[in-house]
């Protein structure tokens, strides 16, 4: 969940205006308002969610001090591979998030059988990415979901409309698997330089190299590839 802040500034003359940020991370957000409120032309602050609630900056800082052992922050991306000639596709996801004021990565892929196509592959890729989430407890949360491909991501938020039977079907399954775990997603196209993370690694699947990573950013891996 990201956070607006709204306030009236007053300078030391008291000529006042009304300002607001951009919507920011719910640390961003306590530090900024943080700093607001010190410099003391700060009035009237208020604290808005993408949720349409309305936050005090003490209610936030509760509601970090509550939330701070589980993960927030969610960024994933994903990625589908095919090999006409061979009939394999590949997954690949990345998943950036903070928890207990550290943050994390994860970097998973998977190679399988059975698909027909690359279109195919970024749909079960994505489904792919959201049981990841549920396996590592992210659920009843905004995630960020982020990929390269314009139709799986733009199919998902509503704004493209799919023909084929065999796609509804995964987008069925991606739907439900959402609503069951709690997620509300935020779905972002992103340039293939932007998802070179997620593509290399849906690569690497297809040429049978298989990584399972979980890293502490600021610290050592948690697991090793």
């Amino acid at each position: 969940m990201n956070y607006k802040i709204e306030w009236t500034y007053e300078t030391k003359r008291k000529h006042r205006t009304n300002l607001y940020t951009d919507y920011l991370s719910l640390n961003e957000a306590i530090t900024f308002a943080d700093d607001f409120v010190q410099t003391g032309r700060a009035k009237e602050l208020s604290i808005f969610s993408e949720d349409g609630g309305s936050w005090t900056l003490k209610e936030l800082k509760k509601f970090r001090d509550i939330v701070k052992d589980e993960p927030h922050d969610v960024i994933a991306y994903f990625d589908g591979g095919y090999q006409k000639d061979t009939r394999i596709a590949g997954f690949g996801v990345v998943i950036y998030y903070t928890q207990s004021g550290n943050q994390y990565r994860i970097r998973m892929n998977e190679r399988v059988e059975g698909l027909t196509s690359n279109n195919e592959a970024e749909y079960a890729a994505c489904l792919f990415l959201v049981n990841l989430l549920e396996e590592n407890e992210i659920i009843k949360q905004k995630v960020k979901i982020k990929g390269d491909s314009q139709v799986v991501l733009n199919q998902l938020a509503g704004e493209w409309p799919c023909y084929e039977a065999e796609f509804t079907t995964w987008l069925d399954k991606i739907e439900n698997k959402l609503k069951e775990c709690q997620i509300t997603p935020k779905y972002e196209p992103v340039s293939r330089k932007e998802n070179n993370e997620a593509d290399k690694l849906a690569t690497q699947a297809i040429n049978g190299v298989e990584i399972k990573s979980k890293m502490k950013l600021n610290g050592e891996a948690d697991e090793n590839e």
